[in-house]
């Protein structure tokens, strides 16, 4: 049933959210896509919501049987028992056969025939949805645009002063693809369009986009989808302008009292913290300290882990004194390991929203921007896909922590094409750096925009016993270059901590 605003669902809830509040009732849409982007599956969706809100579903095809749909809907656990499924083709073979005729025969002839069908078909049931599966057998039928639109024409005459809402389904073939029917665009409430864009590696990716919908503020732009088992799911483009919300600010502690003096009591909340350093400096072990201080307070915190098996981080993080097995099992701490090339950014997206609205999630580690980069295969949006998620994130309080590896070990390194400041409010950078025939390493503050920091350069070691940072290295310089000189009196250095370093 619509509700007071005239607005019914779709049946699929991502898509209600793109259309912020589902569709409008008793207006006849247009559901174009290219073979095997999902449309067919999306129209069962409307229609049997239909039938769980009790609106009678009547699904008209000219492309697939009976059969066919029936097992599109089983392999979703579905049943169609409460929708009348309507084989045009087989209905007009049943009709006489003086209705066989060949293409050539005048297309007004069969017009006149193929509405009666249809509409005998709708005053018999009298359904309040109705899907037209699909176009393109049309199409290929007139043999001429002028009497395809006519149909189309009759069709939305036919259906206009019914209480009905209408799903048209039209196929998109490659060359059809960015030269859609603008008059038939124009004779519809609304128009969605699905794709299915085959990448050079990986899985394919499957997008939606409202091309309109007459008096409906909807999120415009392309929303990423997958095809599961229970239908489609979509993903509403992230808009972080629509999730502030109110917070306090407050630093957010690693449990090293070095570490957080350095930081100026630590990153606050709605920030977000870049962690930036060659591989192996102890990036992840930093960040994870962060995690494992705000799980021993009982804040719910995630990981997000693009680059590493989650099984040798948890060995890992354990050997140095992190036990964070013992939060996952107390559920103050849940870790995603993500495959990029099987994740579009718009999942992704949203199984962070999912952990942040629902779970509570308060501090957020995305490891790493290499594999978050690998998941975005067009890099020219890959600044405004972070930018928009890092907003998000800030507006909601949410404290995060973006490891970025550094290309090199010494010496002069790069960070990657992205912006660094663009994306962070905070950068901690880690060095290597020789000293008395020993790699060792530093840390330091590049900038903190949320509050001060200290600018000293100090002396980090991870050992099975934790993080410890030690006092700045005031009697060296060049620490940064990864090939500093000593210039002090006296030795400066950390000493070891004896067994079990």
């Amino acid at each position: 049933m619509a509700g007071t605003d005239g607005r019914t669902s779709s049946g699929n809830e991502g898509l209600d959210g793109v259309l912020r509040g589902g569709l409008v009732a008793n207006r006849l849409y247009l559901l174009e896509g290219s073979p095997g982007s999902g449309k067919t599956t999306l129209a069962l969706q409307f229609l049997l919501d239909g039938a769980d809100r009790g609106e009678p579903g009547l699904y008209v095809t000219l492309s697939e049987t009976d059969e066919e749909l029936r097992g599109v809907a089983a392999a979703h656990g579905w049943s169609l028992d409460k929708i009348s499924i309507f084989e045009l083709a087989a209905a007009e073979e049943a009709f006489g056969a003086e209705r066989q005729q060949s293409i050539l025969h005048p297309w007004e002839n069969e017009l006149g025939g193929t509405i009666k069908l249809i509409k005998d078909q709708v005053q018999r049931i009298k359904p309040r949805r109705v899907v037209f599966d699909s176009l393109s057998e049309m199409r290929l039928l007139a043999q001429d645009p002028l009497r395809y639109r006519r149909q189309v024409l009759a069709l939305k005459q036919f259906f206009a002063p019914l209480d009905v809402t209408v799903f048209i389904v039209d196929d998109l073939t490659g060359e059809e693809v960015g030269q859609r029917d603008a008059h038939l665009h124009s004779l519809c409430h609304g128009v969605i369009t699905l794709q299915r864009l085959t990448l050079e590696f990986g899985a394919a990716r499957r997008r939606l986009e409202v091309q309109k919908l007459r008096g409906v503020d909807f999120i415009g732009g392309y929303h990423d989808f997958v095809i599961r088992k229970g239908g489609l799911e979509i993903y509403p483009r992230l808009i972080a302008s629509d999730h502030e919300e109110p917070f306090i600010g407050d630093p957010v502690q690693s449990g090293v009292t070095e570490l957080d003096e350095l930081m100026g009591g630590g990153p606050r909340r709605g920030t977000t913290t870049l962690v930036s350093g060659p591989a192996g400096a102890g990036k992840t072990t930093i960040s994870l300290q962060y995690i494992f201080a705000a799980c021993e307070r009982g804040e719910r915190c995630a990981i997000y882990e693009f680059d590493e098996r989650i099984g040798t981080m948890l060995s890992r993080s354990k050997a140095m004194g992190l036990d964070l097995a013992r939060h996952i099992e107390a559920g103050r701490l849940a870790i995603q390991q993500i495959h990029p090339a099987e994740i579009s950014p718009g999942e992704f997206a949203w199984r962070v929203r999912r952990e942040v609205e629902t779970q509570g999630a308060r501090l957020v580690l995305i490891d790493s921007l290499n594999g978050y980069m690998a998941a975005m295969p067009q890099e020219q949006q890959l600044v405004l896909q972070v930018h928009e998620l890092l907003s998000y994130l800030n507006q909601r309080g949410v404290t995060t922590l973006l490891i970025n590896p550094q290309s090199g070990l010494v010496g002069s390194m790069t960070t990657g094409t992205i912006n660094i400041s663009y994306v962070s409010d905070a950068v901690i950078l880690i060095r290597f750096f020789e000293a008395e025939g020993r790699i060792r390493k530093a840390i330091s503050i590049l900038k903190n925009r949320s509050g001060e920091h200290e600018d000293v350069i100090r002396e980090l070691r991870i050992d099975s016993r934790g993080v410890r940072v030690g006092a700045p290295l005031s009697e060296f310089r060049g620490v940064l270059t990864g090939t500093p000189q000593y210039v002090g009196p006296r030795a400066p250095l950390m000493e070891d901590r004896g067994a079990g370093r």
